[in-house]
């Protein structure tokens, strides 16, 4: 008899969040320079992805409706294996198709909650689609099962991998936001467990802080945070909110060099997450712009999640991250005004409880009856446009089934009627943005996508002309890029002591330095 293990409360959450209209998947497109082998991929797959247990287990509801893993009597790799090959034309285009259209079909919750379809013919090369169910994981564990799928050359023998311990401080700022929340949320997670009776517990101090001394200020934090998310206004209406159609579309853009962004970021003040969050704030408004769209006033919410997990979950699977909220500052016409004011907000974001209330409500309506999750749920997501997510990848080139991956891309899913999900990963020096859109709202995401990387070059363009006079900045931004430059070309007190601290460049260096790549060189014929 196959072993049953109870879903835990996060995971059924995830699990019982599905809807026609948007499903709980996460989905990956990965790119490889040569033709993979579909038998050695195969073989990759049963020695390497099998021995996490997920994979081969299915979810079974007890006569409560209590949902447990179990094992699948019937598994057959071949049933989540898929062969395909893309027709002539546009190969881009027919594989965004492709993963789109994946998007919008449910897994078979009589079998284990993933799918693979590795796809010939892109561009010489191949392409392989992965879709695996939110409750199986989140974000983080599945790039760490990514890795243990991978080797470091295409000559690596074929044998089976250890599960790897997930790699920190690889993405463009590490593992940002698990940074920003650190110091509040790793004390609550450890005092207070993930278990049913701990979380019930956890419900309790929120009631009655003054229970017990040690969680007193979390509780008060927490309680208040709590409140804030049940009153918090929904943002703008723009043509990005409603009710979503079901129908999906994909797009991507090509890798952007990390080392351009950190250069402009390095030269203004401003985190790597701040320019692309900035960037995508400054996409967004382009293309409402384009569609004739007002955009005085408006500011698009993003559901952001945030990585909670402790050492002790690495090499785990399942879901440990809660969500943070953030306005994308999109009336913001200015790049520098605009990337000032996503720093700002970011800096509000610190010591927040936010992603810790978060992720205790999943847990709690997963203890629920579905109906209300889904009411506690919708509540959340009515306040949001879209859901964000920065993951870090490894920062060297890694070989799948003796293939070298070139490109790869992801996209969670929209809860509730949330129908817009922007993600950034890092991977090999190189950082890339997904967008993924109901058609309902938004049937080309392409053209938002096409707008990221022009909103960044703003930034490098204006350092080059100066941007003061060239953007007719306001007075605050132009002191506020005053101010970085004086930081940066100030000369150290000989009385002060002298701390380690990052090497500096002057502004228009460093802004030189990110154009380099960006510019066409002048011809001389």
């Amino acid at each position: 008899m196959s072993k049953r293990e109870r879903v835990s409360p996060v995971d059924t959450a995830w699990l019982r969040m599905d809807r026609p209209t948007n499903l709980m998947m996460i989905v990956g497109v990965m790119i490889f320079d040569g033709l993979m082998d579909y038998e050695r991929l195969r073989r990759t797959l049963e020695t390497r992805l099998l021995p996490y247990r997920r994979f081969r287990q299915r979810v079974e509801y007890d006569a409560t409706g209590a949902a447990h893993w179990v094992d699948d009597p019937d598994f057959d790799l071949d049933r989540h294996l898929h062969h395909a090959a893309l027709p002539a034309g546009d190969h881009k285009a027919e594989l965004q198709k492709m993963a789109a259209d994946l998007l919008s079909i449910p897994l078979d919750p009589n079998r284990p909650l993933w799918s693979y379809h590795l796809v010939d013919n892109y561009d010489g090369g191949s392409a392989l689609v992965v879709r695996i169910h939110h409750c199986i994981a989140d974000g983080i564990a599945l790039i760490g099962v990514m890795l243990s799928l991978t080797d470091a050359s295409a000559d690596a023998p074929e044998r089976p991998a250890p599960p790897p311990e997930m790699a920190r401080e690889d993405g463009p700022d590490g593992f940002f936001w698990n940074r920003v929340f650190e110091p509040v949320t790793q004390g609550m997670i450890t005092a207070i467990n993930f278990g049913t009776q701990a979380w019930l517990k956890y419900f309790e101090l929120l009631m009655n802080p003054g229970q017990a001394v040690d969680y007193g200020r979390q509780g008060v934090g927490m309680a208040a945070e709590l409140g804030n998310l049940l009153i918090m206004p929904a943002d703008s209406a723009t043509r990005f909110k409603g009710r979503p159609g079901g129908t999906k579309a994909v797009a991507w853009t090509d890798p952007m060099p990390l080392a351009e962004i950190k250069a402009v970021g390095h030269a203004i003040g401003c985190s790597v997450n701040d320019l692309l969050l900035s960037a995508v704030a400054g996409a967004l408004r382009a293309y409402l712009v384009e569609q004739g769209d007002p955009v005085d006033g408006v500011e698009v919410r993003a559901l952001v999640p945030v990585n909670l997990r402790s050492k002790a979950d690495e090499g785990k699977l399942g879901n440990r991250f809660g969500l943070v909220t953030l306005l994308l500052p999109v009336f913001m016409e200015n790049p520098f005004e605009r990337v000032f004011e996503v720093r700002r907000r970011m800096a509000e974001l610190k010591g927040s409880y936010q992603p810790a209330v978060a992720l205790g409500v999943l847990a709690a309506t997963g203890l629920a009856p579905k109906f209300i999750q889904d009411i506690a749920l919708d509540i959340l997501a009515n306040k949001a446009s879209a859901v964000m997510t920065n993951v870090p990848g490894p920062q060297q080139p890694l070989y799948l089934a003796g293939a070298r991956l070139a490109q790869q891309m992801f996209w969670v899913p929209q809860s509730g009627d949330i129908g817009m999900g922007v993600s950034i990963l890092s991977y090999n020096g190189c950082v890339q943005f997904g967008l993924v859109t109901d058609r309902h709202f938004v049937a080309d995401p392409d053209r938002i996508v096409a707008r990221f990387r022009p909103e960044f070059e703003k930034l490098v363009y204006a350092l080059l002309l100066g941007p003061w006079e060239v953007l007719d900045a306001p007075e605050d931004i132009r002191r506020q890029l005053e101010a970085e430059l004086g930081k940066m070309t100030a000369r150290p007190d000989p009385d002060k002591p002298r701390r380690p601290r990052r090497k500096t460049v002057p502004l228009q260096a460093a802004a030189q330095e990110a154009a380099a790549a960006v510019v066409p060189p002048s011809s001389t014929d």
